[in-house]
């Protein structure tokens, strides 16, 4: 269930750990159509480490824009893809990627509340899958909550390391 002040306490973390090691974070959504962007452009000081988002509802903004291969985008290579794509387009040193199906049916052969997200760097790409519950507004809201902590993960195990 989502938590807006959860979310904004995410997203000024983000914003805290970005600044400290300097560096520039950016998204690629498609579940969250702009959400996990919008979180971070309110962050303090966004000018400075947020570089920017594309949001590619859109199977063909994925593939000519982000550089996905053709193909299913319910996947983990999709976001993978996003998040390397992204990644290079707006120059950045940490990028989200996220796909999946919101609901209320299926999409793809994948169930409502099916999720990949991948957060890029130049050495390596992870992702991770979830089936989130809810009605396509939670899972919208509970995907954006995702993504927000697995980029402080990425920034904290950077700056752990």
């Amino acid at each position: 269930m989502d938590d807006p002040q959860t979310d904004e306490a995410l997203a000024d973390l983000v914003a805290a750990l970005a600044q400290e090691g300097g560096r520039r974070i950016a998204v690629a959504e498609s579940l969250t159509a702009g959400r996990v962007s919008s979180m971070l452009g309110r962050g303090q000081q966004a000018s400075e480490w947020f570089r920017g988002a594309v949001v590619a509802y859109d199977e063909d903004v994925k593939f000519r824009v982000l550089g996905v291969t053709p193909g299913p985008v319910v996947t983990d290579l999709c976001a993978r893809e996003m998040a390397e794509g992204v990644r290079r387009l707006l120059r950045a040193d940490v990028a989200l990627g996220i796909t999946g199906v919101g609901g209320p049916g299926p999409d793809e052969g994948c169930p409502a509340g099916t999720v990949h997200l991948a957060v890029a760097t130049a050495d390596t790409t992870r992702s991770l899958h979830a089936c989130l519950p809810g009605d396509p507004s939670e899972v919208v809201a509970s995907a954006t909550g995702l993504c927000l902590t697995e980029i402080v993960r990425e920034l904290s195990a950077r700056d752990a390391g």
